[in-house]
C-alpha cells in the first residue's frame, strides 16, 4: 500500500510541460530527488529543474526530460541501465568525470578504448550510472544523452531478442546499428545496438562479463500516451509476457519496468478528487474511469 500511495502521489506532480519526449527516464531515489538533481544540472550543461515536490523532481539534464521520484529504500538502481553524455569536447569530459567522483565509484577507468578516444563508466554518489563518451553528436540524432540498457543476469545474451521485441512494440522504430562480440564466451551477442523509438534515441548491449543483477524499477522508462488507444496498446504490448504492476507500471518481457500514463494525468487527478483513489485500485490506467470515479 506504501508503494501505491507513494506512486499516486507521483502522478499528481506530473505536467504536461515535461512531457516533451515520449519516453521519460524516471529514477527512484530515497528521499533525494531535488538534492541529486540539483547536483546533476549544476554538474551538466544545458540544464535545469523544471518543478520539485516532496513527491518528484521534473528535469531537463543537457536537453533530454528526467523525472526524479522520492520513493524511499524500496529500489535501487543499478548499471543494467546507465546513460551515456555524449561530449565533443575532451576537456568538458575531464570536468564532468572528477565531479561525478566525488562520492562515486569507477566502473572503466576514463581513458583511450577502441570505441572512443575518451570514454570512462561511473557510479554516482546516488548509484546512478553514467557512461562519459568523446564522440559526435550527430551520430545520435542530436541526443546529448543516450539512456543504455545493459542486458545481463538472468537476462544475459537477450540483447538481440528484446530488440526484435521493440521493433514490433513501436512503430516508429528505427535500428541504427548493432555490433556482435566478435570471440569469447559472448561471441555473437550484442556488444552494442543504438536504435530511435518514439524518437528517442537509445543503446542495448549484452554485458561482456558475468554480472549478479538484472533490471530493477530502480530506474523505468515512462510512455506518455495521447489517449486511452495508445495505452491500451502499449500495455498489453510490455505485459503479453511480461509482468503488471499497479498505477500504470508494468514490466517487458525482459524486466524493464515501464510507466504507460496518459499525457493529462495531473489534469485528471486535479480535477477529480476521487480519480486518485480509483488509480491506487488500478494496474493498467483507465482514462474515463479515472474521470468519472466517485
Amino acid at each position: 500500500m506504501e508503494e501505491i500511495i507513494l506512486l499516486h502521489q507521483f502522478y499528481q506532480r506530473i505536467k504536461k510541460s515535461i512531457m516533451k519526449n515520449q519516453i521519460i527516464p524516471s529514477l527512484w531515489f530515497d528521499n533525494q530527488a531535488l538534492e541529486a538533481f540539483e547536483y546533476y544540472t549544476e554538474i551538466f550543461p544545458n540544464s535545469s529543474i523544471y518543478k520539485s515536490s516532496p513527491i518528484v523532481v521534473e528535469a531537463s539534464i543537457m536537453g533530454v526530460d528526467f523525472i526524479g521520484i522520492n520513493g524511499g529504500p524500496i529500489f535501487k538502481p543499478n548499471p543494467s541501465i546507465s546513460f551515456m553524455p555524449i561530449f565533443e569536447d575532451k576537456e568538458d569530459i575531464d570536468r564532468i568525470w572528477q565531479q561525478l567522483l566525488d562520492g562515486g565509484t569507477v566502473m572503466m577507468p576514463l581513458q583511450a578504448y577502441p570505441w572512443s578516444a575518451h570514454y570512462g563508466w561511473v557510479v554516482d554518489k546516488y548509484g546512478f550510472n553514467w557512461q562519459l563518451y568523446l564522440g559526435e553528436l550527430a551520430n545520435v540524432n542530436n541526443q546529448a544523452i543516450v539512456p543504455t540498457f545493459m542486458f545481463c543476469g538472468e537476462q544475459q545474451g537477450n540483447c538481440q531478442e528484446a530488440l526484435n521485441f521493440y521493433s514490433r512494440v513501436f512503430k516508429d522504430f528505427e535500428s541504427q546499428g548493432v555490433l556482435p562480440y566478435p570471440d569469447g564466451e559472448t561471441k555473437g551477442q550484442v556488444m552494442h545496438a543504438q536504435f530511435q523509438a518514439q524518437a528517442v534515441t537509445l543503446a542495448a548491449m549484452d554485458s561482456g562479463v558475468p554480472q549478479d543483477f538484472s533490471f530493477n524499477e530502480g530506474v523505468s522508462m515512462t510512455i506518455t500516451c495521447k489517449d486511452q488507444a495508445e495505452i491500451d496498446y502499449y500495455w498489453e504490448q510490455m505485459t503479453a509476457n511480461g509482468e503488471e504492476s499497479q498505477c500504470g507500471w508494468c514490466k517487458d518481457p525482459y524486466g524493464i519496468s515501464w510507466q504507460i500514463v496518459p499525457q493529462q494525468i495531473g489534469k485528471i487527478l486535479q480535477e477529480n478528487p476521487d480519480a486518485g483513489a480509483a488509480l491506487m485500485r488500478m494496474k493498467k490506467i483507465d482514462i474515463a474511469a479515472l474521470q468519472t470515479s466517485a
